[in-house]
């Protein structure tokens, strides 16, 4: 008896430590998708390798190393730099591209551009001139609506100096518990935490620089001979659509997760001890540099000094201890060397994509299974890639990884049947940014989610993705088809 007073249960046993063959026979979920992403890379590889015909040896290793990685990134969920950078070295080794074309990606100046970038929003971040202003301009709102309104428009603004999602969560995370504690009503904080990742995802598609994905995009359009949008360009194109999906976000979480009552409710006067503290010279300097680089990045057709030159020498100008206080070395703390890598493999996967003529055969067989009746209607092409790629990440959590396989694998195609090449990119990407379903679709999501105590749940998210969804392709869909061919962005 005292032997089995101290022994262990064993982890499937049943009750008294009698095992369970109910439990024996129970398969663990990562053994299950083993099997079904072992299951799908054979039967890819005989597709590929056997079935497939007028594929030359470099088209079908790369279509077999593409087809791996989004079978790692979906099925295995494995985690997303690794699969893209050995996805990238291994198309090299069996052939398939050059080295060089590797070894390129680390120097693209989208990486470069990006680099710059994390560095200016680390220092914005240390020296809490976002946070700052934000306080300030929010002391004296009223009312929670007011409030709401207000701060969608805030937070969108940030899209335009800081590249990263994740980043922008981290910054405005301060301002959302400061918010929460003077509210301190719990149907409105949960709203309230809603609302920040929400706005933080949609508003980055109004910004070249709002997300990684945007300039694997602008790379990819490159690659197809056609001039991607500029800084300004992509504000034209993307920015009005962004906005009224940020202000749809808000209207949402107002009228249909807010009563009455509550949305005009007063909120507590800020205590004269807790009024924001006036601007540090250094704030006001860091402000100053800021602003010059976003007005480079808009006039750069004037001057043609490209944008990663003007990030670059912003980034070095911030991290001076006389401009910021802060040296270089402290600045680079706050650049996400992950995505950074992430970015360099997912572009060196979409050149060789190209460069190997695989995109284009995929797309020459996909109108040869659609045929040519549906051509003529580019609205019902542009809706069906909407669809898709709003919805692609329950199965791909990252946003820089949609844009890498959508792009060649449904914009490209989808193109083939009539539909402007450039269009259906802009639609596929932006598309992409819809990621508020699950709590692990995006960083913004989960962060706010994790807050103690938690402010709102997956029930929550549901209820809020379900309202947003359809009036989100609707928009794209009317942007891609009337309001983008007047702007000089054809249809066709």
């Amino acid at each position: 008896m005292a032997l089995y007073a101290i022994a262990p249960l064993e982890p499937h046993a049943g009750r008294c430590g009698v095992p369970s063959l109910a439990a024996d026979r129970t398969v663990p979920l990562a053994r299950v998708k083993q099997i079904v992403a072992a299951i799908v890379l054979v039967f890819s590889a005989m597709l590929i390798f056997l079935a497939i015909d007028g594929l030359t040896v470099s088209m079908r290793l790369t279509l077999a190393i593409f087809v791996a990685t989004i079978v790692a990134w979906t099925i295995l969920d494995l985690p997303d730099t690794p699969v893209a950078l050995a996805g990238a070295a291994l198309l090299p080794v069996f052939g398939a591209i050059d080295e060089d074309v590797l070894y390129r990606s680390l120097g693209n100046d989208i990486v470069w551009l990006m680099l710059a970038a994390f560095v200016v929003a680390g220092v914005l971040r240390q020296v809490g001139v976002i946070e700052q202003i934000i306080r300030r301009l929010l002391a004296r709102l009223a009312t929670v609506q007011g409030l709401f309104w207000v701060l969608t428009l805030l937070i969108f603004a940030t899209a335009f100096i800081i590249p990263s999602t994740s980043a922008r969560a981290a910054i405005l995370a301060p301002v959302y518990l400061g918010l929460a504690a003077a509210i301190g009503n719990a149907r409105i904080n949960r709203a309230l935490a809603l609302l920040f990742p929400s706005v933080i995802l949609l508003s980055a598609g109004a910004s070249l620089i709002g997300a990684g994905a945007h300039l694997v995009a602008a790379g990819m359009i490159e690659s197809l001979g056609k001039k991607s949008p500029d800084f300004l360009g992509w504000i034209a194109l993307a920015g009005p659509f962004s906005l009224l999906c940020s202000l749809l976000a808000c209207a949402v979480l107002l009228h249909l997760f807010l009563t009455s009552e509550e949305r005009t409710m007063a909120i507590a006067a800020r205590p004269a001890d807790e009024a924001p503290t006036p601007l540090s010279r250094q704030q006001w300097a860091v402000i100053a540099v800021t602003g010059a680089m976003i007005m480079l990045f808009a006039a750069q057709p004037l001057h043609g000094i490209g944008m990663p030159i003007i990030g670059i020498g912003a980034a070095l100008l911030l991290a001076t201890e006389r401009v910021s206080g802060l040296p270089l070395k402290a600045a680079l703390k706050g650049v996400e060397w992950n995505l950074l890598l992430f970015l360099a493999g997912t572009l060196v996967i979409g050149e060789a994509l190209l460069q190997t003529g695989t995109a284009q055969v995929i797309a020459q067989r996909v109108v040869g299974l659609a045929g040519s009746s549906i051509a003529a209607w580019p609205s019902l092409i542009i809706g069906f890639a909407a669809i898709v790629a709003a919805l692609s990440h329950l199965v791909i959590t990252s946003r820089t990884a949609r844009a890498t396989v959508l792009i060649p694998a449904l914009a490209l195609p989808l193109a083939a049947l009539g539909v402007d090449p450039l269009n259906l990119v802009m639609v596929v990407t932006l598309a992409s940014g819809f990621c508020q379903t699950l709590m692990v679709s995006a960083k913004p999501v989960a962060l706010f989610g994790a807050m103690d105590p938690p402010a709102f749940g997956q029930a929550d998210l549901f209820r809020l993705a379900g309202f947003l969804i359809v009036p989100f392709v609707g928009l794209l869909v009317i942007f891609a088809t009337c309001i983008w061919p007047l702007q000089g962005l054809p249809l066709r």
